[in-house]
Parts: C-alpha cells; structure tokens; sequence
C-alpha cells in the first residue's frame, strides 16, 4: 500500500467517523452538546467546531483559497445543524481533493502561516494531509470521550470497521 492509498483510506474513514459522531450527537440535546465539560475546546459542540475550522484553514491552503480564522477557537456555526452540515461538505471536500491527487502531489512543498505559533513553515503536501488526518482523529477521540461521559453510545470507531474500506482477505 503507497502513500496515496493510506491518505484515500483516511479520507474515507474521516467521513464516516463524522456521520456517525453527527449522528449520535443529533439525538443529544443543544445544551448537552454545549456543556463545557472541561475539554480543550470546552464541549462536543467547541471541540466539533474546532475540527472543522482546522479542516477548512488546511483545506484552504492546499487549495490556495485561505480561509481566514480569528483562532482556533472560533465558533463557525452556534447552530448544530449548520455545524453538521458545513461539516458533511468539508468532509466531502477534502475527500474529493484527496481522490484527484496523483502521487507526485504528496511530496510538492506548501508554505504557509502556523495559526498555534505565528511563523512561515513548509512542508509537503502529503505531510499536512496526514497532520489533518491525526489531528481529526485525536480531537473526535476527545468527543467519543464526552459523549461516553454524558452516557451516549457513539458506535464502532475502529477504522478496519469503516464500510467503505477493503474486506478482509
């Protein structure tokens, strides 16, 4: 398996691990979703939000169309709904992007302003990805956890479990 697979594979489970995260999180009250329950980014609902703004601002650069931010916690969208939509098409956005990527795309070099620590760093574009990538799976980790705090069943998060992934041999 190269390099372009695994972020195909990433992709793929980035999308289903939303759905199912929007889906149980639609059955839990507004203010169950925005309890600050000492997280990060304070709730299910900041830390969703988050994950979406780092989406966009990546999504943004690899496309060259910056999505400005004022920080990293920045409310996008108060409304779940909105949040659950606009986070659907990033996700379908960044699959798109990813599927259209040959394997000469991963190692072309991307310069870009760090939001965490102002300076200019390059790196190639198959590094971000798989930095986008982790960095979705470490924050949805701390929304599995809130979720299992309030009571909720969120589901299979394994990503051999993802349906859209290969069977086993």
């Amino acid at each position: 398996m190269h390099g372009l697979e695994i972020l195909h594979i990433k992709a793929r489970y980035n999308r289903w691990m939303n759905d199912q995260l929007y889906t149980v999180c639609a059955e839990m009250s507004d203010d169950e979703r925005k309890l600050d329950m000492d997280a990060f980014f304070g709730s299910i609902h900041g830390t969703l939000n988050h994950i979406l703004l780092a989406d966009r601002v990546w999504l943004g650069r690899l496309r060259g169309q910056p999505f400005k931010v004022a920080g990293l916690n920045q409310e996008l969208y108060a409304d779940f709904q909105a949040l659950a939509r606009e986070h659907r098409q990033t996700a379908a956005d960044l699959e798109d992007l990813v599927l259209a990527m040959r394997p000469e795309h991963l190692d072309a070099p991307l310069t870009y302003t760090s939001l965490s620590v102002p300076q200019q760093k390059t790196h190639t574009r198959g590094f971000i990805l798989l930095h986008l990538f982790n960095h979705q799976t470490h924050h949805r980790g701390q929304v599995t956890a809130l979720i299992s705090r309030l009571g909720h069943d969120f589901g299979v998060t394994d990503l051999i479990a993802c349906p859209s992934l290969p069977p086993a041999l």
